[in-house]
Order: structure tokens, then sequence, then C-alpha cells
């Protein structure tokens, strides 16, 4: 009688636990290869890829704790502090910038998600390659010290002349491999940022992500740089794949830019799935604060 009754009550704790665990926001059963392993549900943070401010910064008008003021007045929660913009790149900056600019961030409740390097992977010169690859891991050491939970690449801007995709794959995938090594023994991802140039849609992307087979190694959703077919389809489909954003203006139809339908954006992102940064990177003419803060609000509305 006693083992009925224990019994009957270790199999109503096991359903309570299950029914639980079924609204508790768990993970996404059986995520395919090269998905995010994150739990369901979306908490969105609102942040700022520098690149926004890419005139006044490369004109010397600008620095990169310029960005972070900008931030901090603007109740953005994080930064993509772009290699680009500090001294020296592709140098990698002393400790004392990276540090410097570290703590000038958190004492300003800004938390640095990203940086960035323009690298091509495409190169068919073995020794230029190595080159690439060696720009990525000294800012994978950059982004470590700043606290930065990824780094920013790209796969290159086309396939040489006589090379195939799949030819170039042949040497891009283990180079990414290699990187993604590094990054993990780093603590930093390495976020892949297709760029309509050697990748140009969501299937060639995913193809690359589930070769590298790492969980070091993710995409960048960049809304603005999916140009064929329908964009907010392909946003869908890399989304799951994705460790962060870079959410533009302007969507593309070919070749056609249409401002960016932010709501059905939010919808996707319900459905699917997310949670982290959304890094904003305003590109539109005009004073850079403006064309910012007046997409800034648009993103921040539209998020909610």
């Amino acid at each position: 009688m006693n083992n009925r009754i224990e019994r009957r009550g270790f199999l109503a704790r096991t359903a309570g636990i299950a029914a639980l665990s079924a609204f508790a926001g768990n993970p996404r059963p059986a995520p395919a290869k090269g998905e995010v392993k994150r739990r369901r549900g979306a908490r969105i943070k609102i942040a700022l890829n520098a690149y926004s401010f890419n005139a006044p910064l490369m004109a010397g008008k600008m620095t990169l704790n310029d960005v972070i003021d900008y931030c901090a007045a603007h109740d953005i929660d994080g930064v993509d502090t772009t290699g680009y913009y500090f001294p020296g790149y592709p140098k990698v900056p002393s400790d004392e910038v990276i540090f410097g600019l570290k703590r000038k961030a958190y004492l300003n409740g800004v938390t640095i998600n990203g940086t960035g390097v323009r690298n091509d992977f495409t190169l068919a010169d073995p020794a230029k390659l190595k080159s690439e690859i060696q720009l990525v891991r000294d800012w994978i050491g950059v982004a470590g010290k700043l606290g930065a939970n990824v780094v920013r690449v790209f796969s290159g801007k086309a396939a040489p002349a006589g090379h195939t995709f799949d030819q170039v794959l042949a040497w891009m995938v283990p180079a990414f491999k290699e990187c993604a090594e590094y990054g993990k023994a780093h603590g930093v991802i390495v976020g892949l940022q297709h760029h309509d140039d050697f990748l140009k849609t969501a299937d060639e992307t995913i193809r690359v992500v589930q070769a590298v087979g790492s969980d070091w190694f993710s995409v960048i959703l960049d809304v603005g740089s999916l140009r064929q077919g329908d964009p907010y389809d392909e946003i869908e489909k890399l989304l799951p794949y994705a460790c962060t954003w870079q959410v533009k203006e302007n969507v593309w139809y070919g070749k056609k830019s249409v401002p960016i339908d932010l709501v059905r954006v939010r919808a996707i992102i319900e459905k699917v799935g997310f949670r982290g940064f959304l890094p904003i990177e305003a590109l539109g003419r005009g004073d850079p604060d403006v064309v910012v803060t007046s997409f800034l609000e648009k993103v921040r509305k539209a998020m909610a």
C-alpha cells in the first residue's frame, strides 16, 4: 500500500515538474546544426554599431569615447566598438587604450558587446590568407580584453578569378575553424556578417556556419545585405543561427532599397525567438547625430 502511494506521489511530482518545464522557456528542442542554443522567447537590448558615426570617426572629429557618451546620453544598452576606429588599426591598440575605453563604458552603464575587423578569407594566396587569419586572431585578443563577447568578421569580397564558390570554401572553412577555436580559448564568439559580397544569401551563410560546426562561430544578421528574394524571408531563415544583428534603415528587393518594416522584424523575433543585443547601424545622409537618433527612436518604439 505504502509503495503504491509513494509511486503515485513520485509520478505526480514528475508530471508537475514536466509541466513547469514546458512553461519555463526551456531551449528549443533539437536545434539544427549550427543554430544558436538559447532559451525560448524574446528579450532585446538595443545597441549601437560605431559605424553609424563613420564619417566623423574617420575624420577625427569624433572618438570611440564620444560614441560611449552618445550611448550613455540616449540610454543605449550596448555598443560595437568597431576596430577601424581604434588608433593605428589594424595594429592592436595598447592595453592603456583598450582598458581606458572598457572603464569608460562600464562607468557609464554601456556594455561593449562586440568589435570587428574587415578581413578577407577569399584570398587564394596562402600567405595572404594566413595574414588575414592573424588579423582576426589579434582582434579576438582585443575583444577579450574589452570584455566583448563577439568579434565581427566577413567572408571576403568575391571568389578569385578562376575559382568556384566551393573551391573558396575549401580554404575559407578551415580558416574560420581556426579562428573559432582561438575564439573559444579566449571566450569570444566569431560572428560572421554576410555582406552581399562573397556570401549573398541566407542559405550560403548557413552553409558556412554548418561547415565550421562550432558553438563559437555564429551569424551577425545584417538586414541590409540580404538582396536575393524577400529580405524578411531571409531574415527569418537566418535568425536561428544569429548571435546578434546589424539593423539598418533599409532592406533590399534586388536592386531596390526600401525603408525597413521594423514591426515585421519584431514579429519575426517573436516567432523565432531571440535574446540579446540588437545593434543598429544608421547609414542615412545628413548629420549623423540626427540620423542615428531618429532611427534609434523608431527601433526603440518597434521593439518595446
